[in-house]
């Protein structure tokens, strides 16, 4: 199908906007697929990749709203284009000639004097140079943009430490400081616990688990996920721990990440032993390096030292006769031919802690599109979202994934983290419901847990409920979903 590509000169907007403009065009008739991004070098690239892009496309600058569609025919993308542009013209109607939009860090400074922290979310090219700004300005950083340069991050980071801040990201998306949420943060309560993590949706998934287990978060302070690598050395984990480590309210202090590099894990091991206070570390997948197995028993363990009490692992919370008929029921309305596990995921480090469990039952497992087997894939990568929200903020991109592992004949389970929080989707089960019902129509067990609280705007109850009316079975947690997913697929395939 032919591309079409629309720039328009020196006409910023900022991410959110983009992928509103991205969903509206998508939804016009005729279009099969559409993206709008800033023309910067890298998401040139990425909307080639995509096979998005065409000559004029080619010549975009950063400064240039690049447009992209995917259409039947001209008429097709001149309606998506008009698509944008009203949907333009409405935010900018929206917006009140009164308020206060400073185009400045400093501007922004004048009209909010009291303000200590920056949220930075420009395009990657541009970010380092707004977060030094912030930082010569006294102000702490929550770095939203991805895409900035390794160097810049060391850079940035020995910049915040020489003057007492922070600067939490790139890629940071969650956070919770003195009980306020950043990004994509859950609403939990103020509590004992101190988060230092390298991970967005692990931080997510253990602070809701220790709202759940009736303890709460004293500061969730969010690393960027380089920040554990060996290029950046944990300098914002090391400044986090000094922080928590001096601060009253936290009693316990839970580390989360991906496997820190070797020399890095060194570090952070002595760190930590000299920190006077209790501790404890999930890396999804790596064992060794991790006093806790997963998410959920990292947040339980900070439950038991925050209570003076001895924590005891657990596989399934549920009770094991229940789970032992919840397998055999499911494999026995599986038809014969299916064996796979398929997990599509919004979260990252969810869908990495899947991976890592179901090889321990399964054995191999594909991370990624490829492979005809057992397979996990991450639909927030940036390789599936071009131009596109996040699965978190737009259920479409997920919603085909579902019916294309559903349309699979080998395919036994579809397994799901339904990832809730601010700025989240406001009723994420209701639209992955139609690519559910598909699936459950073809005998494919659906297996699913929810990552949010009661507080959360969607409601984690509310979301579980409609998940469990809709055929899928609900676990506590998205460790529990997978070892029980691994159990389905053992057992189809004649594994007692």
């Amino acid at each position: 199908m032919p591309i079409f590509n629309l720039v328009r000169r020196g006409a910023y907007h900022d991410s959110v906007t983009l992928m509103r403009l991205s969903r509206e065009m998508e939804i016009v008739p005729g279009v099969v697929r559409a993206a709008a991004m800033m023309g910067t070098p890298a998401n040139r690239a990425l909307l080639r990749d995509a096979g998005l892009l065409d000559d004029e496309g080619e010549a975009a600058r950063p400064t240039d709203l690049l447009i992209a569609v995917i259409a039947g025919s001209h008429d097709g993308a001149r309606a998506a284009w008009a698509a944008a542009e009203s949907a333009l013209e409405r935010g900018l109607a929206s917006s009140s000639p009164k308020a206060s939009r400073p185009r400045t860090i400093a501007g922004a400074q004048r009209a909010l004097p009291d303000a200590n922290l920056a949220l930075i979310s420009v395009p990657g090219l541009y970010a380092a140079a707004e977060a030094t700004k912030a930082l010569h300005a006294g102000l702490h950083v929550m770095l939203f943009s991805d895409n900035v340069p390794v160097d810049d991050e060391v850079r940035l980071k020995r910049l915040a430490r020489e003057r007492g801040l922070f600067v939490m990201g790139p890629d940071c998306g969650s956070a919770i400081i003195g009980g306020v949420p950043l990004g994509f943060a859950n609403a939990v309560p103020r509590g004992r616990i101190g988060l230092a993590a390298a991970s967005g949706t692990g931080l997510q998934a253990v602070s809701c688990h220790l709202a759940a287990a009736g303890e709460g978060v004293s500061h969730a302070i969010g690393l960027g996920g380089r920040d554990l690598d060996d290029n950046v050395g944990g300098l914002m984990l090391e400044r986090a721990l000094e922080a928590l480590a001096a601060d009253d309210t936290t009693a316990v202090v839970c580390v989360i990440g991906k496997p820190p590099g070797p020399t890095t894990s060194k570090k952070i091991r002595g760190w930590l032993e000299r920190l006077r206070k209790p501790w404890v570390t999930h890396f999804t997948g790596d064992v060794a390096a991790s006093t806790a197995t997963t998410l959920e028993d990292a947040a339980l363990a900070a439950v038991a030292r925050a209570r003076g009490n001895e924590h005891r692992w657990v596989e399934f919370t549920l009770a094991e006769g229940h789970v032992a008929r919840l397998v055999r029921d499911t494999v026995t309305a599986l038809e014969k031919s299916r064996r796979w596990v398929r997990g599509v995921y919004a979260g990252g480090t969810l869908a990495q802690e899947a991976v890592a469990l179901l090889r321990r039952r399964l054995g191999e497992v594909a991370w990624g599109a490829g492979g005809a087997g057992h397979r996990v894939v991450d639909l927030g990568d940036d390789i599936y979202t071009v131009g596109r929200p996040h699965p978190m903020i737009d259920g479409t991109v997920r919603r085909e994934w579902i019916a294309r592992e559903a349309a699979d004949s080998a395919t036994a389970v579809i397994l799901l983290d339904v990832v809730l929080g601010y700025g989240a989707h406001l009723d994420p089960a209701g639209e992955l419901a139609p690519a559910i019902e598909t699936a459950r129509a073809r005998r494919v067990a659906v297996v699913a847990s929810v990552c949010g609280t009661d507080a959360d705007p969607q409601g984690s109850t509310r979301q579980a409920d409609a998940l469990a009316r809709a055929g899928v079975i609900v676990m506590p947690s998205n460790a529990q979903a997978a070892r029980l997913a691994a159990r389905i697929a053992a057992r189809a395939a004649g594994d007692p």
